[in-house]
């Protein structure tokens, strides 16, 4: 009697806690009946169902991550560019998500990857490489939002964002791209270098006739001061003759035998009689 007994407690609480189910507060959840979706959108809590005929899904709310591996895409020029992106995504509609997907996010990734794949395609089909790389990055990531979210609606899902985080240039663009710019910078270079040779020249030939018109300037002013103090020296010259003639006559020719006559050795061959000696002539008498 007491077998039987613990038999039905243990047949009711197993019926028990196969009627009752949690969801938890990132999750949403859809009730099953034989495969069935009987109840969606199941919010978090503490939950009934019929037990061995009703079954319960739980899918992630939350927002994911979709990491796409970098991609190639060809521009309107027909270069190739490589795409590394990733894609904000949460389930919106659970029923949907569960009908399309079967409920599996490995699915959805591939589904969506697939999606945005195309919106990058167009996109960058339509752009060059320098309209790209310039920065019209959020641009091209805000139109394939746009036109992804239709797509991605129809399996429930909804997507938060797209980014695009790296664009590189395939090896054979990015040597041409990168030969442009050095050929661009050495032409930037010489042109500075030619127009700093022609400021220098200009600076230097400047220099130059500034120093020709300030030595020829202090040279007219030196000759003018030379000219003033020579005009001086023999106006005083002048007046000191005028003074006492025959003084001033006698006080030169005693600078002059001064200046002839510097040692003992000295020799003059010059007629006694001559005006040189007058003085001496003189002090004979």
């Amino acid at each position: 009697m007491k077998a039987v007994f613990s038999i039905l407690v243990a047949a009711i609480l197993f019926v028990a806690s196969s009627s009752v189910y949690i969801v938890n507060q990132w999750e949403t959840g859809v009730v099953l009946r034989l495969g069935e979706i009987v109840e969606a959108d199941v919010g978090p809590g503490l939950h009934f169902k019929t037990p061995f005929i009703n079954n319960v899904r739980k899918f992630d709310s939350r927002l994911q991550t979709l990491d796409a591996a970098p991609e190639r895409y060809l521009t309107s020029e027909k270069k190739n560019l490589i795409v590394d992106s990733f894609v904000k995504w949460r389930i919106k509609d659970v029923k949907k998500f569960y009908t399309t997907m079967n409920g599996d996010n490995r699915q959805a990734g591939i589904k969506l990857g697939q999606i945005i794949k195309d919106g990058l395609r167009a996109e960058f089909g339509n752009r060059s490489v320098k309209e790209v790389i310039s920065g019209e990055r959020v641009e091209i990531a805000q139109k394939i939002k746009a036109t992804s979210e239709s797509a991605a609606s129809s399996f429930g899902i909804e997507i938060e964002d797209i980014r695009i985080k790296r664009i590189d240039l395939a090896k054979d663009i990015s040597e041409s791209v990168y030969r442009r710019m050095e050929a661009e910078r050495n032409r930037v270079a010489k042109d500075l270098r030619s127009k700093g040779s022609e400021s220098a020249e200009k600076i230097k030939a400047d220099a130059d006739r500034q120093r020709v018109v300030i030595l020829a300037d202090a040279y007219s002013e030196a000759e003018i001061l030379r000219g003033k103090g020579d005009a001086t020296a023999a106006e005083i010259y002048a007046k000191a003759y005028n003074l006492d003639a025959e003084f001033y006559s006698f006080y030169h020719s005693i600078n002059a035998y001064k200046n002839s006559f510097t040692d003992k050795s000295d020799i003059m061959l010059v007629d006694p009689k001559s005006d040189f000696f007058k003085y001496f002539n003189r002090s004979t008498k």
